[in-house]
């Protein structure tokens, strides 16, 4: 007798119902694939929403079972930069207390850092003892550079101070966090540069990570200098597009490469054990950086989270967690751009897995790859000499030969390499 499949009868595609508040890659792949759009306010079965639903609707509605929404409740636990930060260093405290040292001592990506008006004169302890030192500002709910400043001075912020201190009584100071900053980051043709990793968490009871192979590097176009004289040069220091194409220097075709492009670079640098355990070590800052919320996150099965990892590599090699995202954009400026995230949003549909194609088995999915499901999965659980398929090939990708652009990118004249 045959063995009964008790897997959920396939879903026609026209069935499906897609909400988003985003009409960019986002729309362009749910419409590719037949779905249908609609403005209901809960006949969806996917709902791309923005923080301010989650925040307003979404604990005072009722869904189906086949429904999904990309944000966890609290999902700001990981991506707000001061609660990363505090919840980074309560999981390395937690390890110290159970004794297990070894472990706590691999929760070094982060760079030191306080949060400000809080924790100032903690800070201004710090700076004494390290008077030569560069530290970097960032006020803790803004994006795409906004708002961050270097200094060498305890001066240099004295704006900010007297902005907190001269404030009526009852109202807050901007909040802020100030890390040391990373003066040796690893140059590539005297540019500094950092990278975005993409994780998808469909379940943090139990966790589940999947880390997609691609990604890209963020170049500055301006050479890397620690001259104090350009410490407030922001073309310098701060890889952000929002902030790079303001500068006359900037190309579309010259502020990225893919991460596979990165790791052929490497390789062909310092060779192939050292690059794959950079990439291994940037894997691990993804896990653990998951791992120090997972107990505090609010699971739901409805949710799931596409994670944007910034990640800057010193010129040791070493891995530094800079910001977690937790809307990285899935808007595009050029054909390769566009290229790279309509690949990447067609994987994490395929995951989620709303026409029922999965069996529940699998390991990876185009260029995802599940490295922890409740414990480390596939090359997560070590190997001799791949530690992470971070960077290399996916050759699931949909070719960008084959790939209708939308009209505003059909005649870009980009000189380019894809992303992929």
């Amino acid at each position: 007798m045959d063995k009964k499949d008790d897997r959920p009868e396939r879903r026609a595609v026209s069935s499906i119902k897609f909400r988003s508040y985003l009409h960019n890659t986002i729309y362009d792949v749910c419409k590719s694939r037949g779905w249908k759009e609609t403005d209901a306010d809960l006949d969806w079965d996917l709902h791309w929403a923005d923080l301010q639903w989650m925040r307003d609707v979404f604990d005072h509605v009722r869904l189906e079972d086949h429904q999904r929404v990309n944000h966890f409740r609290n999902n700001y636990e990981l991506t707000r930069k001061d609660l990363t930060i505090k919840n980074l260093k309560r999981m390395k405290k937690t390890l110290e207390k159970e004794d297990k040292l070894q472990e706590a001592a691999k929760f070094d990506f982060f760079p030191q850092t306080y949060v400000l008006p809080a924790e100032y004169g903690l800070f201004e302890v710090d700076y004494k003892r390290n008077p030569q030192q560069a530290w970097i500002m960032k006020p803790i709910g803004k994006a795409q550079g906004k708002g961050i400043f270097l200094f060498t001075r305890i001066s240099q912020i004295s704006d900010w101070k007297k902005d907190h201190k001269w404030r009526q009584e009852g109202q807050q100071a901007e909040t802020y966090v100030v890390q040391r900053y990373i003066e040796n980051p690893h140059l590539v043709a005297s540019k500094k540069y950092d990278l975005r990793l993409y994780a998808l968490v469909t379940s943090y009871s139990p966790l589940t990570v999947w880390l997609h192979r691609g990604g890209f590097c963020r170049f500055s176009h301006h050479r890397f200098s620690m001259n104090l004289k350009e410490i407030d040069n922001s073309y310098i220091h701060l890889t952000n597009t929002s902030i790079q194409k303001t500068s006359n220097k900037y190309t579309n075709s010259g502020c990225k490469w893919g991460i596979r492009r990165l790791r052929q670079f490497l390789i062909s640098t310092y060779g192939e054990e050292a690059t794959n355990t950079l990439f291994g070590e940037m894997q691990q800052v993804v896990l653990r950086s998951l791992q120090s919320v997972q107990k505090i996150m609010i699971n739901d099965k409805h949710c799931f989270e596409l994670y944007g990892f910034d990640v800057l590599v010193d010129d040791r090699l070493k891995p530094w967690l800079i910001e977690v995202n937790c809307a990285p954009s899935f808007s595009a400026e050029t054909p390769a751009d566009y290229h790279m995230k309509f690949n990447l949003f067609e994987d994490i549909l395929n995951i989620l897995d709303f026409e029922r194609k999965n069996t529940g088995t699998e390991e990876r999915v185009g260029g995802f790859d599940l490295i922890w499901k409740n414990g480390p999965v596939g090359l997560a659980k070590g190997d001799k000499y791949l530690t992470s398929y971070l960077g290399c090939m996916n050759e699931k990708a949909i070719p960008i030969s084959k790939m209708k652009q939308p009209p505003r990118l059909a005649a870009s004249q980009a000189n380019e390499r894809v992303l992929i």
